[in-house]
């Protein structure tokens, strides 16, 4: 009987611990750092976001705080003659586009909104303010004079009595900018009196 004698193939000799270069561990590296900067650029996105989103919610807020001052103010022009802070169309007075800016205003002419009537959360800058201006007498476009044209017309030789109103300017803002660091909206409208 003869004997069959199975032998392994020879592999070559396997490297030495001290002949190895370290490239995989180079190459993990490498990719931690890759994945380190996109998950770091992931965050900073997502925190962008965030801020954008708080901003948005923190001027709506403002934007209705400022709208509440608008409505009360122009219905306050009827029953509070003493809200009114000046008459713009004196010819001693210059009145500013933004009166609270105004070194000129009056003192107590920037009135806050009666908390009766509106409060402001606790996300708002403070209670709402406005100031109500008298601009003058100016004619009155949509008022008929009785001569199928509008009031305006006597100024191209129709005859005609002129109907004027008195308009007001009140300007609202969401707050008082110097006690918070949050968003301010400022509103402004001419409002006729009836």
């Amino acid at each position: 009987m003869s004997h069959v004698s199975l032998s392994r193939p020879r592999l070559p000799p396997s490297p030495s611990r001290a002949s190895q270069s370290g490239v995989a561990l180079v190459v993990a590296l490498i990719l931690l750092v890759v994945v380190t900067l996109v998950g770091l650029a992931a965050v900073r996105g997502t925190i962008m976001q965030q801020k954008m989103a708080g901003n948005m919610y923190d001027r709506q807020i403002a934007f209705q705080n400022a709208e509440a001052a608008m409505r009360a103010a122009t219905a306050s022009i009827a029953t509070s003659p003493g809200d009114i802070a000046r008459n713009c169309q004196s010819a001693s007075v210059v009145c500013l586009a933004d009166p609270f800016n105004d070194p000129n205003l009056p003192a107590n002419s920037i009135k806050d909104l009666n908390k009766a009537l509106y409060t402001a959360g606790t996300l708002a800058t403070g209670q709402p303010q406005y100031v109500i201006e008298n601009m003058g007498n100016f004619q009155d476009p949509a008022s008929n004079t009785g001569f199928n044209q509008s009031a305006n017309s006597h100024n191209y030789g129709v005859n005609g009595g002129a109907i004027t109103n008195i308009y007001y300017r009140v300007t609202a803002r969401s707050g008082d900018p110097t006690k918070g660091d949050r968003a301010v909206v400022v509103l402004q409208a001419m409002i006729k009196s009836s």
